[in-house]
């Protein structure tokens, strides 16, 4: 079972990306994120992060979710029930990037939902692009049934990502939390095949506590953190090009804001 964490906490892991074709291409970075109970978000604010305001990092409420304040809970399980799904009342937990100097670009953002029993049912994917659009995934079993680490669930791709990738196919997701580390897989296939897997991703993170010493321990070690999230895409994306890799035109966004 995928439990929720207590308080928030700042993990530092790993980001790993692999495309398989035309050309192999991988690379790997040092990352930080927050892991955010939505019920102990009265407990995020310390001397080096605020919350709706500037400081070394904080937490912008703007950068999630509905973006027009409402309540980040409510928000969430309306989703959930657009997507169909039956209410789930438990813990909800935000990972993502914080900013960083008041700066920040989240590819995704995980909304991780829990029952009562603190078992995972359900995640939703706010995954954003350079070009200012995102979209909302549900990821869930069909029959609601708890989330292993096992588990891969599946979401057909809606959004443009990248312009070295076609809006085509579907993502798989895995979650776990195993030896005190946490696991996100994102697989990208643009097939219904094995054999059609394009992408390979992973962010892995160890948790701290969310203290004042840990959130400037994280800000000298990474200063200029998500500006490099943004320099390292155009980078990987100009090395694509170099390798002559296609590129493809980006289409319109997805006529619906969230799917399953």
């Amino acid at each position: 079972m995928i439990a929720t964490s207590s308080a928030p906490t700042l993990c530092e892991g790993t980001v790993y990306h692999r495309r398989l074709r035309p050309v192999h291409h991988s690379f790997s970075y040092r990352v930080f994120y927050l892991r955010i109970p939505l019920a102990k978000m009265g407990q995020l604010p310390n001397r080096w992060l605020s919350r709706d305001r500037f400081n070394l990092l904080s937490f912008m409420s703007r950068d999630y979710g509905p973006r027009d304040g409402t309540d980040f809970a409510a928000w969430v399980r309306a989703r959930l029930c657009d997507a169909g799904l039956s209410p789930i009342e438990g813990d909800i937990v935000l990972q993502t990037f914080p900013r960083v100097l008041g700066y920040v670009f989240n590819p995704i953002s995980l909304w991780f939902v829990h029952d009562h029993t603190q078992a995972l049912r359900a995640v939703i994917a706010e995954v954003s692009n350079t070009f200012g659009e995102r979209h909302n995934y549900v990821i869930a079993h069909p029959d609601g049934a708890p989330i292993l680490g096992t588990d891969c669930l599946v979401a057909q791709k809606l959004l443009h990502v990248s312009p070295f990738c076609e809006v085509k196919g579907h993502y798989r997701f895995r979650f776990s939390a195993q030896d005190g580390h946490w696991t996100t897989v994102v697989d990208y296939y643009a097939g219904p095949l094995v054999s059609d897997r394009l992408l390979a991703t992973h962010i892995t993170g160890v948790p701290r506590p969310l203290t004042a010493k840990n959130t400037l321990w994280a800000f000298l070690r990474f200063p200029l953190f998500t500006f490099a999230v943004m320099a390292r895409i155009h980078w990987q994306a100009l090395r694509l090009w170099l390798k002559r890799v296609p590129w493809f035109a980006k289409p319109a966004p997805p006529s619906t804001e969230t799917s399953r």
